[in-house]
């Protein structure tokens, strides 16, 4: 039997750089192609659900468990009434295939389940394929960060209601450099504290578990100054910020979980 090969989308380079979706029409629940991969000849899409922020575990080319966290897309296709049904088989290695041949990586876990891996420009996508023939289902991560958009009014709120509130601001990892993601936030506190003169606040650094407690405790400093640094350098008084940092002794959720971890990596900016 001929096989099939899945349409590579021709937005795949514009997806790596700039995560650009191309919609191949609307079906279940606004459901579409992800701009990686396309669907096979005659399937439609039977379910869809993205989540801004999730895990998903996956294996590397080498076989060997990972947990990738990130912008998560889980479609499922089904085979068209009266089509003829690939095998699983088919499915698979026509994704594998696909992937290979644009620099990415593939596991074949078993005959319907496999796991692709495409790195560009800074950009990464994780990919598990699994499939029965007349059916698969493609979960896809895009590897990011935990995004958050706090306004300053938001930000003023919480530290009037509960005189703390905790910000992921991103950082390039192991290090006390801001990533230029990490911008919006920064501004946010600047306005915070321009509409808000006799507002003074402490600047704290949280990390997870990751490493030894003495080198958490000083990346949290280093961190929390960090930010302090920026905020002060766009105008407002040093006098009235300060910076600590409390590495991991103060986590908010389960350090078991990539989530967890997510979420232990914050800045927390406490009312004086």
């Amino acid at each position: 039997m001929k096989k099939r090969n899945p349409v590579i989308s021709a937005a795949l380079a514009s997806f790596l750089v700039g995560l650009i979706a191309i919609s191949h029409g609307q079906e279940v629940g606004g459901g579409k192609d992800h701009p990686l991969l396309t669907r096979m000849k005659d399937f439609f899409i039977a379910a869809y659900e993205v989540k801004d922020f999730d895990s998903h575990g996956f294996k590397d080319s080498a076989g060997g468990d990972l947990t990738v966290e990130g912008r998560k897309y889980i479609i499922q296709y089904d085979l068209k009434e009266g089509a003829k049904a690939p095998t699983a088989l088919q499915i698979t290695r026509n994704y594998v295939n696909a992937v290979k041949k644009i620099g990415g990586s593939a596991y074949e876990y078993t005959e319907g389940t496999a796991f692709l891996n495409v790195k560009k420009e800074g950009k990464e996508a994780w990919v598990e394929v699994y499939a029965t023939g007349d059916s698969y289902t493609l979960t896809i991560v895009e590897k990011g960060e935990l995004a958050q958009e706090v306004k300053a009014t938001d930000m003023l709120k919480a530290l009037k209601e509960k005189g703390r509130i905790a910000l992921y601001i991103h950082f390039d990892t192991g290090k006390a450099v801001l990533k230029p993601e990490s911008k919006n936030s920064i501004s946010q506190i600047v306005a915070l504290m321009k509409e808000n003169p006799d507002l003074k606040v402490a600047v704290e650094g949280h990390t997870d578990d990751v490493g030894t407690p003495q080198s958490n405790q000083t990346l949290s400093e280093k961190r929390a100054q960090a930010v302090v640094d920026a905020i002060v350098k766009e105008g407002v008084d040093g006098k009235r910020l300060s910076a600590a940092g409390l590495g991991q002794t103060r986590p908010i959720a389960d350090n078991k979980t990539e989530e967890g971890k997510a979420k232990n990596r914050r800045v927390e900016l406490v009312k004086k």
